[in-house]
């Protein structure tokens, strides 16, 4: 394991970094005003190879692994968390399951279009009474003949709004536990499937989150993502992989917040000089460069492990736990540095301050990472 890039993983985070300043960074303000997801972006994503990152080239995939999802996932959410949280429910959360399970006919029928940008896909596994609770889940889905008939709801779907299919968790035997939950993907359009109400949020607003419902929905048995009973565990796993990614979205929230105080406090005056001059405002920027980079090597050792096919649960959760923290001081000092400013709208740090908050919470809540640390201690 080294610390530098490759030349190819330089390449794609100068080519994302330009396509974010180009595409993302501008509209990023405005979008998350308008509480949407600018949807002209999913194809400009899909044609620059960037919906494929980490997807085999046989279905329209750009290769790579973690490291190189990571990158991207550090680069689009220094522009914006609320847009790359969009991007990445799609890609990590409701794409990476149909790669990992699916039949041939299942990732022909769905990764190639979703890889363009062409079809949208939503991740269904929080529900309203089970969030950090995986095994809890209530949405149950039952065999009729050749179908399946789901009934539930899911909260905090992202994508709910806009996709074209979903991929959700479901109960298929209630008397086996965690081994009785199963994955399906269900198109939108399908009948009994409907989205009851697009969530307002404080974080992350240019993200779409609904409440997507299940009443007597009836889908072909080969909707069936994966062997009856493996969708606990695939759903273990699509979160361990998501928490790799979360490190790269607070790498990439924490310097955005940096870069704009730097910014700030090297134009703004006070007492005769730049604030920027005054070692308590250095001694703030000292510790958040500190941290950023700290927790850059923990990202880099969890990626690594992850491509390497290590076991790296333990690391992803010590990762994801010290950067979406890391992300929140290092925003809430940003904000400090901008003083009463920093808490106008105006001002692109108000938005980071409001987005870090997401990731102390998506993904298992800090305190589910810290028990999962604490498990694999041995306690």
């Amino acid at each position: 394991m080294g610390f530098g890039l490759t030349e190819e993983q330089e390449m794609l985070r100068s080519a994302l970094r330009d396509f974010s300043a180009r595409e993302v960074a501008p509209i990023a303000a405005e979008y998350d005003d308008r509480d949407e997801f600018p949807m002209h972006l999913w194809t400009k994503l899909g044609d620059l190879g960037f919906l494929g990152i980490g997807f085999p080239e046989a279905y329209g995939g750009s290769g790579g692994g973690f490291q190189e999802v990571q990158i991207a996932g550090e680069e689009l959410a220094y522009a914006s968390f609320g847009i790359a949280l969009s991007i990445f429910a799609h890609t990590s959360l409701a794409c990476r399951p149909i790669l990992q399970l699916g039949t041939q006919a299942q990732q022909r029928r769905y990764l190639p279009d979703a890889l363009r940008g062409l079809k949208i896909g939503a991740w269904g596994l929080t529900e309203p009474d089970a969030g950090s609770d995986v095994a809890g889940l209530k949405t149950r889905a039952v065999r009729q003949g050749d179908h399946w008939i789901l009934n539930g709801s899911k909260m905090f779907c992202t994508n709910g709004n806009i996709c074209n299919f979903v991929v959700a968790a479901a109960r298929t035997d209630p008397d086996a536990g965690m081994k009785g939950i199963s994955l399906f993907i269900v198109d939108r359009g399908t009948p009994g499937l409907h989205v009851s109400r697009k969530l307002k949020k404080i974080s992350c607003k240019a993200s779409d989150t609904a409440e997507v419902v299940f009443t007597d929905c009836k889908v072909p048995a080969d909707a069936l993502l994966g062997p009856p009973g493996s969708g606990f565990i695939e759903a273990l796993k699509t979160l361990e992989g998501g928490r790799v990614i979360a490190v790269g979205a607070a790498l990439g929230i924490a310097r955005a917040a940096m870069d704009t105080a730097m910014k700030y406090a090297r134009e703004r005056m006070a007492f005769g000089q730049s604030i920027g001059k005054f070692q308590a405002i250095q001694f703030k920027f000292a510790d958040m460069a500190t941290e950023i980079e700290a927790a850059r090597c923990l990202g880099q050792k969890v990626a690594w492990l992850a491509d390497s096919g290590l076991p790296c649960a333990k690391e992803a959760s010590m990762s994801k736990l010290f950067s979406s923290e890391m992300c929140k001081r290092v925003v809430n000092e940003a904000l400090q540095v901008f003083g009463g400013y920093g808490l106008m709208m105006e001002f692109d740090v108000q938005r980071y301050w409001r987005d870090a908050k997401l990731l102390e919470i998506g993904e298992g809540t800090s305190e589910i990472q810290r028990g999962i640390i604490a498990k694999h201690l041995g306690l």
